[in-house]
């Protein structure tokens, strides 16, 4: 681990102004660029920290509010501890903000962000990596779709939703994706049950997609999220374990 530095910046989209928070290295040198994407809380003090953790292994972390469009984070105000009680009324207010996010928007901003990235000089040259967690996790396999000549890894923690009957599910194109992609799914999570897991994964079989999914058992969704009642500690660790070591292999020379 090494000394970080984190700070919040303004990227221009075609649509607007994203405000981002920025983590990495301290020590004013390029290194492999990643693309955080947020849980549907967004941007707050423990998400901070987990791209600062990510920065102290050799990377510049970029963590969009993906919800932009509706205001800078944090939209809603969140309690210092988010236990499942007061999930609904916080989801009462931000569903309708998720739902506004379309794959289009989303993946017009993923190319900002991607620009942005290429273009700044704390980012080593060639493909960055991609992770995400719950929404986020949708986000990251989007992009990887979408920019496959950019993205060399993506990974997914407790990502709800992924293959659904729309015409537009992640499930449906993964295609063109060249990185090597990591599932971390929860067993206790109705948002991906088992048939939409299988769905997935007989979609990335036929396409050929490198590719490697875990079922943390015992892991809630939103496992990785620290400050909050679903948050556990190995299966955690079990995710940095994993997504270091796919950004280890195809991010470093």
């Amino acid at each position: 681990m090494t000394a970080v530095h984190g700070e919040y910046l303004d990227i221009s989209t075609p649509d607007g102004v994203a405000d981002v928070f920025l983590a990495h290295p301290d020590d004013g040198r390029p290194h492999p660029g990643v693309l955080l994407y947020m849980d549907a809380f967004g941007l707050r003090p423990s998400l901070e920290e987990m791209a600062k953790r990510l920065a102290g292994h050799g990377y510049t972390v970029l963590t969009p509010n993906v919800l932009y469009r509706a205001g800078r984070a944090p939209l809603v105000d969140l309690p210092d501890f988010i236990d499942a009680a007061r999930v609904p009324a916080i989801f009462e207010k931000l569903i309708p903000l998720i739902l506004a996010l379309t794959p289009e928007l989303a993946m017009r901003d993923a190319g900002a962000y991607l620009d942005w990235l290429a273009a700044s000089p704390l980012v080593s040259d060639g493909p960055v990596g991609a992770t995400g967690y719950c929404m986020g996790g949708v986000l990251a396999v989007r992009t990887a779709a979408a920019h496959p000549d950019r993205i060399a890894a993506a990974a997914a923690f407790h990502a709800g939703y992924l293959a659904t009957d729309a015409e537009d599910s992640a499930h449906r194109l993964v295609a063109p994706i060249t990185a090597e992609l990591y599932f971390g799914h929860a067993d206790q999570d109705s948002s991906l049950p088992p048939e939409q897991i299988a769905a997935l994964e007989t979609a990335l079989d036929s396409a050929g997609v490198r590719h490697r999914t875990e079922v943390y058992e015992g892991a809630q969704h939103g496992y990785t999220q620290v400050g909050t009642s679903a948050y556990n500690e190995e299966a955690s660790e079990r995710h940095w374990q994993a997504l270091l070591d796919l950004l280890a292999r195809n991010l470093r020379p």
